[in-house]
Order: C-alpha cells, then structure tokens, then sequence
C-alpha cells in the first residue's frame, strides 16, 4: 500500500496543478465536441451547449450582454459546468474506492485487512500526534483524547454536516456581498445592483 502511494504521488501533484485540470476541461469539451451529433459524445455536448446558452440568457436578464461579453461567459460556463463535472465523479470515484477498500479490509479479501489496518492506523497516529503534544500533564491521555478526538459515547467531536454547509452557506453569501459591495463603491461595475436585479427575477419567476 505505501509503494502504491509513493508511485501515484507525482500523478497527483500533476493532477491537482490548476493549469493542467484547466487543460484537461478544454480537452474534455473538444472531445464532446467532436462527436457525431446522434453518438452519446453529441449528445452529451449538445446538452451542455443547451445548459450553457441557458446560463448566458439569465445572466442577460440581469446585465447587458453583448457579442465580447457572451463569448467570456460561454467559454467560461462551459469550462466550469465540465470541472463541476469532474469535481463530482472525481468525489463518487473516491466514495467508491473507499467502499472497496473498506468492504475488503472487513472481509479481509485477499488477506489485506491488516496491510489497510496498519496504513490507517498509521495515518491515525499522525493525526493524533499533534494533540497530544499539548495535553497537559495533569489530565489523564483517556480523558483529553474523550474532550477533544474521542468522546465516550462515539460521536463525532465536530457538527453535523448539515451544520457545516450551512455556515459555509452563509460565509460565502457574506463574502459576495462584502465583494459586490466593493465593487459598487470603488469600481464602475454595479454589482450589488445585479444582485438585486437577479433575485427580484428569481423570485418573481417563483409560483
């Protein structure tokens, strides 16, 4: 296991360089685009393409948008929609290894169980390390590892998920409005009037 993840350490570095996922969502799009219009590639482009259009007509609604600006966006929508793409089937891919590798250390398929135990267990260790380097001599390594990594009851020491995408919610709203707002008072792009414009249209598009 640990010769496997010295061997995919340049593959990652390479793969998590912006330039190359940039290129990577270029080729994809040409790939699509290459397609015969009645293959799964066509298809899929031509549905894209729908998606896209669809984007740049909304944002017209909001703003002007004229030939160099609808170029942008398209090239822009594009891009983005294929690497939220990948984002997601790259988060499945890596759910689903993780199922694999979890149902075959429980079996222990292929005697593999405790190669994954030991790895995990090591990463564990690194991951414990630091709080323990900080645990005062006067509270016992139990009671400090059950306040803080491990509580009794095994429950999580952090909030629910849906605790934490709704203050990661909230934070990127704020974050935009902070941005827009700087942008309306120190540049000419009005963009908190957008935003005003934008959602006085989806909420008159609601039954």
């Amino acid at each position: 296991m640990g010769l496997l993840k010295s061997l995919l350490i340049p593959i990652r570095r390479i793969a998590h360089f912006p330039l190359f996922q940039l290129a990577l969502a270029v080729a994809v799009i040409l790939w699509l685009q290459a397609g015969e219009n009645s293959s799964l590639r066509g298809q899929t482009f031509d549905l894209l393409d729908r998606l896209v259009e669809f984007t740049v007509e909304r944002c017209a609604a909001v703003f002007s948008v004229k030939a160099f600006t609808r170029s942008w966006l398209t090239a822009g929508f594009m891009i983005g929609y294929v690497y939220l793409t990948g984002l997601i089937l790259l988060f499945l891919g890596k759910l689903l290894v993780r199922a694999v590798v979890e149902l075959t250390a429980r079996f222990n398929a292929f005697g593999l169980r405790y190669a994954i135990a030991r790895e995990r267990g090591i990463a564990a260790y690194r991951a414990w390390l630091p709080l323990e380097r900080i645990r005062p001599r006067g509270i016992p390594q139990q009671q400090w590892e059950e306040m803080f990594a491990w509580p009794a009851d095994n429950r999580p020491p952090y909030p629910s998920i849906a605790w934490r995408a709704g203050r990661a919610l909230v934070t990127y709203v704020v974050l935009v409005l902070i941005v827009a707002a700087l942008l309306q008072a120190f540049t000419p792009f009005p963009a908190l009037t957008w935003l005003a414009e934008l959602a006085s249209l989806l909420s008159s598009r609601r039954p």
